[in-house]
């Protein structure tokens, strides 16, 4: 909302910083539970400014994700714009949820981004891997909380900041 337009800069930085979450190196058997930092971080900006941050901004991010993990490029694209979609169609409910309930409703958008990741993966006939695929929906839901106390408080800083 520089001067009514554009995206806050909370927006890029946040995402820029869970990208950066998203390759960091994590120690020992560490690395299969990672949340999935990027896809949080869209999935509450599109709750906080559905106008500002949709599909093609969470296409986007997908995209350098994908290049980033050296993964299938589109792979998560797709995934973070089928997420970004529903967090938008969801957002005026999301928004009065308490977090504890937007907890179980991330949880089922994180499976649901790790389900449409998986499928290309499998039209490529690359294996899905073991049942740790699936871990991150859990880390990502109990790391929920903490995602939206940061962005909160930094779209609240941004806000007073314009005043």
């Amino acid at each position: 909302m520089s001067g009514g337009t554009g995206i806050p800069w909370p927006i890029p930085l946040s995402l820029l910083a869970a990208l950066a979450l998203a390759i960091v190196p994590l120690p020992g058997g560490l690395p299969p539970v990672r949340p999935e930092w990027p896809a949080l971080v869209l999935i509450y900006w599109a709750m906080a400014f559905p106008q500002r941050v949709g599909v093609l901004t969470a296409f986007v991010t997908g995209l350098l994700l994908d290049v980033l993990l050296g993964q299938l490029l589109g792979q998560n694209a797709v995934a973070m714009a089928l997420v970004a979609y529903l967090s938008i169609q969801l957002h005026s409910r999301l928004r009065v949820y308490p977090v504890w309930q937007q907890m179980i409703v991330v949880l089922v958008l994180i499976a649901l981004y790790k389900l449409v990741a998986l499928w290309p993966q499998g039209l490529t006939g690359l294996p899905p891997g073991s049942v740790w695929y699936w871990a991150p929906v859990l880390t990502s839901a109990l790391v929920w909380p903490l995602v939206f106390v940061l962005l909160r408080g930094a779209r609240k800083r941004w806000l007073l900041h314009l005043t």
